[in-house]
């Protein structure tokens, strides 16, 4: 039988975090949980579009509790106040869908001096993570959820001298390199859950070829051929957000779920969420220590259990 959100099971009293929120798979992703009884709080940068979203969610699920805060991944000073804030609202967190994320888009440098597609898709959420870890270790089923894409097939790991890809940046090579990191993360983290003797799992999902803004604003933005025949293609013949989100709901609520495993669609790109080994290319150990290095490094925020 295919996973769909009637598999789902009852959320009641779970707090999960979602991380763009207001759109696309962050929306669909909101908008079950909170569906089936969870406290969902809404972290965006965009506060007007997730008011829309948190509104849009409450019109078709009056019950839905929903919470909005203000999030911005390309700053370590936003990440920082976000966190100070959920934390100070609630006592645990069970469940932190790393979801924001941006693909294929022109060079740029964050407020921190980041390259951007690395800071949103990674080293943002490395930062929350590590800072909301007090509360998300208190819950008795927490999950932390990450995001990749079939680009970690290309991708390479973390370059400890040259991170930013400075002197070597192409809007598909970043991309790459982050969502590879996005992995590699996901794995040390479930890793290192497991050596302290936690019960906390750590998990990967791939939402497949899903037809969101995403691809658009690269298009836009970038203009290349690879940007706009992904445009196109994904148009015709991607997946809906609510397919696409399906991958992401079941790493986070199936009880099933193995830590350190990756959901995906069934032929990799489209079909319902099933549960794949990752390659072993993605399990390299050295890769991950460099990139929990780095990680720390850059961000200035140590990420100790």
């Amino acid at each position: 039988m295919d996973w769909t959100t009637s598999d789902i099971p009852d959320q009641t009293g779970r707090i999960a975090v979602v991380t763009g929120a207001n759109r696309g798979l962050g929306f669909e992703v909101a908008r079950e949980l909170a569906r089936k009884g969870a406290h969902v709080v809404m972290a965006c940068r965009d506060l007007p579009k997730a008011e829309a979203a948190r509104r849009a969610i409450l019109a078709e699920i009056p019950s839905a509790s929903l919470e909005l805060q203000e999030i911005d991944l390309a700053s370590l000073v936003s990440v920082r106040a976000a966190a100070t804030r959920i934390l100070a609202s609630h006592p645990r967190i069970e469940l932190l869908v790393n979801n924001a994320g941006a693909m294929g888009i022109p060079e740029r440098r964050t407020v921190d001096g980041f390259e951007m597609q690395l800071a949103v898709n990674h080293l943002g959420h490395f930062a929350l993570t590590a800072l909301l870890l007090p509360d998300l270790l208190r819950g008795p089923d927490t999950r932390v959820v990450s995001v990749t894409s079939s680009a970690r097939l290309l991708g390479r790991p973390l370059d400890p001298r040259n991170p930013h890809l400075i002197g070597r940046y192409g809007p598909w090579k970043a991309y790459g390199q982050a969502k590879t990191a996005t992995v590699h993360f996901a794995l040390e983290l479930d890793r290192r859950f497991r050596a302290a003797g936690l019960q906390a799992k750590s998990v990967v999902a791939h939402p497949g070829f899903t037809h969101t803004d995403i691809q658009a604003r690269a298009a836009r933005e970038t203009g290349d051929i690879t940007s706009r025949l992904m445009h196109a293609g994904v148009r015709r013949f991607g997946m809906s957000p609510p397919e696409g989100a399906l991958s992401l709901l079941r790493a986070a609520t199936d009880p099933a779920t193995e830590g350190g495993t990756l959901y995906r669609p069934r032929w990799v790109n489209s079909g319902p969420p099933v549960r794949r080994p990752l390659l072993s290319r993605s399990r390299s150990r050295e890769a991950m220590r460099i990139l929990w290095r780095v990680s720390e490094r850059e961000t200035g925020i140590a990420l100790d259990l």
